[in-house]
């Protein structure tokens, strides 16, 4: 979702203040401080809007393929990223071959180490992609991103997206993580949501005004609680990001079979709000043609207030099973730790050092 959570955005510029560069291969390095660090993060936000301005006007053709040429490179370089990539992965589709769900040429990775490096590499292309799609956002109106996505759940969506009201769409990093937001903003008009602050000031204003330009209304993580709710109460729908505990204050659910946590935002603003609560993700079918799907998350009838809240987020972490099943390549999480026992396996097999 367009602003939701444009984490990849918000780490490029994170190591971009740290390094003086963009952070796609994930590799990073301690910048000197002072008049050379400033000097970094100038010419890094000079880069990305000189380099945003020039994509926003290219075709497509010449733009997806710099992506792959781009993902390409990024799995070469960035061993640790690799590494994590394939741990992650290689648990998705081993659940998949288990459960026997999803296209037999991702579960054929889980026995076969050449589909599954084919997999991961894949992903650095994925990832490649949407880097590009967050600087062409200017570009996605309305029309483009209706003519560009095809539903596979047209009844779920348009009982959810058929008028503006308060509810809760959630998202993934998962396929095209701008397009849900910007196809919920094409039915309903602005959505509120809340993004943390990137250290370079010049990226930040320059994505803040992309975004605010489609209808998204954005406030700090300061205020988010209080303004979130405001927003539902005032009957207008919100959307998060939700696959992946950044904060370190999730809660445990199963996901692809072993233990993860995803934060609990979302639950408790449905519980507190009544509002209801969707689930969306979007992936790549072809270089610029997508197709998206979107489910409501069952509100349980029993139980305390607790094991409701408890088993809503269970079920959330399903759906999001639904969505990666499709396209395992595409859930950019898996550049990230999402499980602790893998983790926990790749640290002690390192000596530590990871």
């Amino acid at each position: 979702m367009t602003g939701i959570a444009p984490e990849a955005a918000r780490e490029s510029a994170d190591a971009s203040s740290r390094t003086g560069g963009p952070n796609l291969a994930g590799e990073t390095r301690a910048a000197r401080p002072g008049r050379l660090s400033r000097l970094g993060a100038w010419l890094t936000a000079s880069v990305v809007i000189v380099g945003g301005t020039l994509i926003c006007k290219l075709p497509d053709g010449p733009v997806w393929r710099f992506a792959d040429l781009a993902g390409g490179i990024a799995y070469r370089v960035s061993r640790e990223r690799r590494d994590r990539a394939r741990r992650n992965l290689r648990r998705v589709v081993e659940w998949m071959a288990a459960n026997e769900v999803g296209d037999e040429r991702y579960r054929r990775a889980a026995t076969d180490p050449r589909v599954l490096e084919s997999l991961v590499r894949s992903a650095f292309r994925s990832l490649a992609h949407y880097y590009m799609e967050v600087l062409r956002t200017s570009r996605f109106t309305a029309a483009y991103v209706n003519e560009r996505i095809v539903l596979d759940t047209v009844a779920e969506v348009d009982e959810a997206l058929g008028t503006r009201r308060a509810l809760i769409l959630v998202g993934m990093h998962f396929g095209s993580i701008e397009m849900p937001g910007l196809f919920a903003m094409s039915r309903l008009g602005d959505v509120t949501t809340a993004i943390e602050t990137l250290p370079n000031k010049r990226i930040q204003s320059y994505l803040y005004g992309i975004r605010v330009s489609h209808g998204l209304r954005i406030v700090g993580l300061a205020e988010a609680g209080t303004e979130l709710i405001a927003a539902l109460r005032r009957n207008e729908p919100i959307g998060l990001i939700a696959d992946r505990d950044i904060t370190g204050g999730g809660i445990a659910v199963e996901m692809f079979g072993a233990t993860t946590k995803i934060p609990a935002g979302p639950v408790l603003l449905a519980s507190q709000t009544g509002a209801p609560l969707y689930v969306a993700g979007v992936r790549r079918v072809a270089p610029g043609r997508y197709r998206g799907k979107l489910w409501p998350v069952p509100i349980p009838q029993s139980g305390s207030r607790r094991e409701r809240s408890r088993a809503m987020l269970q079920e959330e972490a399903r759906l999001f099973e639904r969505i990666v099943v499709d396209a395992p390549d595409q859930w950019l999480a898996c550049f990230h730790q999402i499980w602790p026992d893998l983790e926990q396996s790749a640290n002690q097999g390192s000596g530590g050092t990871r």
